[in-house]
């Protein structure tokens, strides 16, 4: 790899790590939830993408790079559905307790 590449390629990695963390700090609680669920679809493009580099037999370094970038996109997919599900159970309304046979209603 050209030298002038890779220090390219460094470079945009580290902006966007650094813009993501700007961007997801300054979001406020209400939206959290809808932002769950797009980054689990973001998620689950880049398990698409790491199926195909993992069975594309390029090399046995790529391979096993791409296998350990299914089990980590998947973890994050699964994950990220189990919080964004525990997220919307707690914004349900809770059944009220239904009063005892037998019993008067206080009102």
């Amino acid at each position: 790899m050209n030298p002038a590449v890779l220090i390219a390629s460094i470079y945009v990695f580290a902006l966007a790590a650094f813009l993501g963390y700007q961007l997801i700090s300054k979001v406020p609680p209400l939206l959290h939830t809808p932002l769950m669920s797009a980054t689990n679809a973001i998620s689950g493009i880049s398990l698409i993408g790491s199926l195909v580099i993992a069975g594309a037999h390029h090399s046995r370094f790529a391979t096993l790079l791409g296998f350990v970038a299914v089990i980590t996109s998947t973890s994050n997919v699964v994950g990220g559905f189990a919080i964004t599900d525990r997220m919307l159970k707690m914004f349900q309304k809770r059944p009220s307790p239904k009063p005892e046979a037998g019993k008067a209603v206080a009102k």
